[in-house]
């Protein structure tokens, strides 16, 4: 089992909402950034959000931002992915990661879930 486990993605229509779950699979994970990633057909991994493990620091990148949100629950040790206004071009596989230093790369990943937005 992949060490990050996704979950929430499938097929909207545009405009539609999503909210995508990332769980760790073990009880004993720690992290100090959570980060989403997405992967569209033909192209390379691009970052999408991430928030620090308190809660504190959010960031998003350009294409997303607004219509994302990035939030994570502590006690649950669950991060979510609100995604609204959903457009044809947000169709990718999306991944879950962690990187459990501060400014340390990405080094935990998930499998990935799979959101496709119909025009």
């Amino acid at each position: 089992q992949a060490p990050l486990v996704e979950s929430g993605g499938g097929l909207v229509q545009a405009g539609g909402s999503l909210r995508l779950s990332c769980a760790p699979a073990a009880s004993t994970f720690s992290s100090y950034t959570m980060g989403w990633f997405r992967q569209a057909p033909g192209k390379g991994r691009e970052f999408v959000a991430s928030i620090t493990w308190n809660g504190l620091s959010t960031s998003y990148s350009e294409s997303i931002k607004v219509r994302f949100t990035v939030s994570n629950d502590r006690a649950k040790k669950m991060v979510y992915l609100q995604m609204d206004s959903l457009k044809p071009e947000d169709t990718a596989m999306y991944y879950c990661a962690s990187a459990s230093r501060a400014g340390g790369t990405y080094d935990t990943w998930g499998q990935g879930t799979q959101v496709t937005v119909s025009s």
